[in-house]
């Protein structure tokens, strides 16, 4: 992943003039004087506000439990996961790229991983710390106060020389492998569909989500994908606000690409322009295979 930024929660401002509070006769035993709590107006509202989000969450729940598994089903999430690959590390073998580790001298230090976790993004630091609570005695638990240090910088500091070769012993562990693929869904996969599925897109939209949230980070920093989203929002509606989905996904990548030139002014955009540009042009909503796609000037194809 390129940037986590600041992460995106939910919020529902609550916006009181001045406090309003109310004395509410607490429950006594038949004394004369009971006692009375005070409630602010502000505490009633965040309870409605909690209440509501969360018969909105049982309602999105229902709705996406309706659709078709999408990018979820397994065929299509080993797809997804070869199509991240071929522009995260260069091949459609992703399973061997949990050892993999670097710095790409892009700003955010080492980048490592399946889907490139960062020392300078949290992601990465996060990944160790839950791994280490399930597995105390890990070879990469010595190296968390150093990446905690690091986190947001692009320092090395207290990581080199050791921290590459633990990372690729630590990969050669089914229980690490597991915690990256349990991190990559937590942060990434799981809600970029999620979403994508409530914005009315199918397979090939729930990739473009999915792709465009490891790239970008799951922010709202000024490229971060919740904030290109609502900028494509801008410009088409979404098919679950009666838009057109190839409109949309237009709008959407045209977004996407001119916010990783604007990062990086000439930076290679080939995973959007000759692969999921590609496949929109085609009609392929779904992401049948076969596939044939182009990143960084290799063909890659999936039968």
């Amino acid at each position: 992943m390129r940037r986590i930024g600041v992460v995106l929660f939910a919020a529902v401002p609550v916006a009181v003039a001045s406090a309003v509070y109310f004395l509410v006769p607490a429950e006594s035993d038949g004394g004369t004087g009971g006692e009375t709590t005070v409630v602010t107006a502000q505490e009633g509202s965040r309870q409605e506000a909690k209440s509501r989000a969360e018969q909105e969450r049982s309602a999105d729940d229902e709705l996406i439990a309706s659709l078709p598994p999408g990018l979820a089903a397994p065929a299509k999430k080993e797809l997804a996961q070869q199509l991240v690959s071929t522009a995260e590390s260069s091949t459609l073998d992703w399973r061997r790229t949990y050892g993999d580790i670097e710095d790409l001298d892009d700003g955010q230090g080492y980048t490592a991983g399946t889907i490139g976790f960062c020392t300078g993004t949290h992601d990465l630091l996060t990944l160790v710390e839950n791994y280490t609570e399930a597995h105390p005695d890990n070879g990469l638990a010595r190296y968390l106060p150093a990446l905690r240090a690091v986190d947001g910088t692009d320092s090395h500091e207290g990581l080199d020389p050791g921290f590459p070769a633990a990372w690729k012993a630590e990969a050669e562990t089914e229980a690490f492998r597991a915690a990256q693929d349990a991190e990559r869904d937590r942060a990434y996969f799981d809600p970029a569909v999620r979403l994508a599925k409530l914005d009315g897109l199918g397979t090939l939209g729930q990739f473009v989500y999915y792709d465009a949230m490891v790239f970008h980070g799951p922010g709202i920093d000024e490229d971060g994908f919740y904030v290109l989203r609502e900028r494509a929002l801008r410009k088409a509606e979404s098919p679950s606000r009666g838009g057109s989905e190839k409109a949309y996904l237009d709008a959407f990548l045209d977004v996407r690409r001119a916010a990783m030139r604007e990062r990086r002014p000439g930076a290679d955009t080939s995973r959007v322009d000759t692969a999921q540009r590609r496949f929109l042009e085609e009609g392929n909503l779904e992401l049948r295979t076969p596939l044939a796609w182009q990143v960084y000037g290799e063909t890659y194809r999936v039968p």
